[in-house]
C-alpha cells in the first residue's frame, strides 16, 4: 500500500448478515437501508440496534422515508432522526431537493438541527440538482455535513467522470470541503483514475452482491474492493 491516505470503502447493508460479511471484508464503513427497490430508505430502529451490536465498523443511516427525493413528512423524519439517535445512531445519510430540482434547505435544516452535530453524507440527490455549485454552497455552513455521495451524473459514474474529477480538483474551496464519496455505477476499473484524482472514498451496493439484491453481500466481493483501494 502507498502512503497516500487509506481510502474509505462504504457498503450497503440491510442487515445483520451484510454487516457482519462486509466488516469481514474490509468495509470501513456501513451505509444503512432497507427497500432497495425505492433506492433506500430508512431501516427500522430495530434493524440499526441488530446490526451495531453485531459489527465494530461506522454505521450511516439512510433518513429517507419515501422513492425520491423530495423530503415528503419533515415531521416524521424528524422524529425517526430522534428515534434512531436515541437507539444510539450518530452518523447518517440525506439529501432533499425542492420540485425545481433546487436542495430543500428548509428540510435539511430542521433535520440537521435534530442530529446535533452527528456526521453525515448529502447523497445522490445531488447528482439530480439544476445546480450542483449551488447546492454545495448552500449547504457549506451546516454542521456536520462531511461528504457528498455522487456519480457526478444520474446516470452514473462511467458519465459523470468529467465531473468528479473537476470537482475532486475543488476540494478545499467554498463548498467542496466534504470529501467526495464515490458511488452509482461505480466499477473497480473505474478506480486507479478516481485514486489518481485524488478521490479517497467509495461506495458499493451491488457491487458487493454477485447474485444482485437478492442475495446478500459477498465478503470475497468486499475484500477483492479492499485490496484494490489499497493497491
Amino acid at each position: 500500500m502507498s502512503k497516500r491516505k487509506r481510502a474509505v470503502l462504504e457498503v450497503i447493508a440491510l442487515g445483520v448478515e451484510d454487516a457482519v460479511a462486509a466488516e469481514a471484508g474490509g468495509a470501513d464503513r456501513l451505509e444503512l437501508v432497507t427497500d432497495m427497490a425505492a433506492d433506500g430508505l430508512t431501516p427500522a430502529v430495530e434493524t440499526f440496534a441488530g446490526i451495531r451490536a453485531a459489527v465494530d465498523v461506522s454505521l450511516r443511516v439512510m433518513l429517507r422515508l419515501a422513492d425520491g427525493f423530495a423530503a415528503g413528512d419533515t415531521d416524521a423524519l424528524v422524529r425517526v432522526a430522534g428515534e434512531l439517535r436515541t437507539a444510539g445512531a450518530d452518523e447518517f445519510v440525506l439529501g432533499f431537493l425542492d420540485e425545481h430540482g433546487g436542495l430543500d434547505l428548509a428540510a435539511v435544516e430542521r433535520i440537521v438541527a435534530e442530529l446535533d452535530g452527528c456526521r453525515w453524507t448529502f447523497h445522490r440527490a445531488i447528482d439530480r440538482a439544476a445546480d450542483r455549485d449551488a447546492l454545495r454552497k448552500q449547504l457549506a455552513e451546516l454542521p456536520g455535513l462531511d461528504a457528498y455521495l455522487t456519480a457526478g451524473s444520474p446516470a452514473g459514474v462511467d458519465d459523470g467522470m468529467p465531473t468528479l474529477l473537476a470537482e475532486a480538483a475543488r476540494r478545499g474551496e467554498p463548498g467542496y470541503e466534504p470529501r467526495v464519496m464515490v458511488g452509482g455505477g461505480l466499477r473497480l476499473d473505474h478506480v486507479p483514475r478516481l485514486r489518481a484524482a485524488g478521490i479517497d472514498a467509495f461506495h458499493i451496493g451491488g457491487a458487493a452482491r454477485p447474485i444482485g439484491w437478492t442475495g446478500p453481500v459477498s465478503t470475497r466481493s468486499v475484500r477483492e474492493w479492499r485490496t484494490a483501494l489499497d493497491a
